[in-house]
């Protein structure tokens, strides 16, 4: 995939420029330069990832492309209690897949966002994974387990192939 993309994922589930959102898993920064560019300069964006060097790759790719978005940087583990203000946003790019107890982490994350506050997640169509891509859920598993967890009005945003796992769904649902 590139960067038109990962743009083309999740536009359908940005309603506008501005606010306060996150990339949970965000790793090199792909989809958080697809965010940034949807949001644009007057967002401020939360980027965390459990990998510093991840994390400092996509800080000199966020400030060269975008010098005066505002972007914190957090070397976190998403499992784990994360400080941050309320968000109007929150995007799990390929990360959920790393998380064997969905539940508790979703309802961890729930607590982050705002009323009506979104999640979009980006995740392989299936339900079994192997080594690289552990714990994947379907479209229909990601709607039974965001109900289950509280989220409501689930719905599919875009799909793009892939030669690995089927291919890939973007999901929005709201808090």
């Amino acid at each position: 995939m590139n960067h038109a993309d990962h743009v083309a994922l999740l536009e359908k589930g940005v309603p506008g420029t501005g606010g306060l959102w996150a990339d949970f898993g965000s790793g090199r920064g792909a989809f958080t330069l697809a965010l940034a560019e949807l949001v644009g300069q007057d967002a401020v964006l939360y980027s965390v990832d459990r990998n510093q060097a991840a994390l400092q790759h996509q800080e000199r790719i966020l400030q060269a492309r975008f010098p005066n978005l505002e972007v914190h940087y957090l070397h976190r583990d998403f499992t784990q209690p994360i400080g941050l203000p309320p968000l109007d946003g929150l995007i799990m790019a390929n990360s959920l897949h790393f998380v064997k107890d969905k539940d508790q982490v979703l309802h961890a994350i729930r607590g982050h966002l705002k009323p009506d506050g979104r999640l979009i997640i980006v995740e392989y169509d299936v339900d079994s994974g192997n080594r690289w891509v552990p714990h994947p859920l379907s479209f229909t598993s990601w709607q039974r387990l965001a109900d289950k967890v509280g989220f409501r009005q689930t719905r599919l945003l875009a799909t793009h192939p892939s030669s690995f796992l089927k291919g890939f769904y973007a999901a929005l649902s709201l808090k």
